[in-house]
């Protein structure tokens, strides 16, 4: 029997090795992801991250997990808020990502109320009930089976937490939309002389091509029993923030 087959970018691979072939994607990158996600966004990316982390309404004391959580920038925003009674976990399930997001964050100074864990979206190495919020920011579209993940995320939150998603997603103007895939269609180019790595880059951008659109995620996140699902379109769509709450 054939093995089973999921998307990695636009082309279809065995789901056993997607997690693989993600994994040298970001090892690949990691060094340059912060630079290149500047270029990619046009600083942009950052603005949505704040927007994100407000969406979240955590407060001191909170203990939140960075979903991968890559190179830091959530969990930088996060931690000042959580205080030092409260507690951020920036979980990655790639070694560099992790390593490169801890140096990062050492070196603005961001200790003691941070823990790095490395983990597995699908299988979070977490206690049932352990976090008032989640957030995911351009992670989720990586992950093989989002439906499981989206699941385990719930599992882990606490009754009333948040889960907070920050994805690329599809412009709702066909002008916008086509303006953008002609902008996306350089980063390859951009990427192999920036990283030295092309193929990287034309993965990330036909991974964007493939995810869920904004209500397909939406009827995803009620399926995996989320409450008061709903989502936020940034710049047209390019990106939009979906939210959800663990019931009582």
């Amino acid at each position: 029997m054939p093995d089973e087959l999921t998307d990695f970018g636009l082309t279809k691979v065995p789901i056993a090795d997607k997690a693989r072939r993600v994994a040298d994607v970001f090892r690949s990158v990691a060094g340059k992801y912060d630079l290149m996600n500047d270029l990619m966004s046009l600083g942009s990316h950052r603005l949505m991250k704040r927007f994100a982390v407000e969406l979240t309404a955590v407060r001191p004391g909170d203990t939140v997990l960075d979903l991968a959580g890559g190179t830091g920038d959530m969990t930088a925003l996060l931690s000042p808020l959580v205080g030092d009674k409260g507690q951020v976990i920036l979980c990655d399930i790639n070694s560099a990502m992790l390593e490169t997001g801890r140096d990062r964050l050492l070196d603005q100074g961001l200790v003691g109320n941070i823990e790095y864990v490395q983990g597995d979206a699908e299988q979070l190495p977490f206690a049932a009930g352990q976090f008032n919020a989640i957030t995911i920011a351009f992670g989720l579209r990586n992950v093989t089976d989002k439906l499981q993940a989206l699941t385990d995320m719930l599992r882990v939150l606490k009754p009333g937490g948040r889960l907070v998603i920050l994805e690329f997603s599809h412009a709702r103007h066909p002008m916008i939309k086509s303006a953008y895939q002609a902008f996306a269609s350089f980063w390859p180019q951009v990427g192999k002389v920036i990283t030295g790595d092309r193929d990287s880059y034309q993965y990330l951008v036909e991974s964007i091509r493939v995810h869920p659109d904004q209500d397909t995620l939406k009827a995803m996140m009620e399926d995996a029993g989320y409450k008061l699902v709903s989502y936020h379109n940034l710049a047209d769509g390019i990106a939009a923030i979906h939210i959800g709450v663990k019931g009582d």
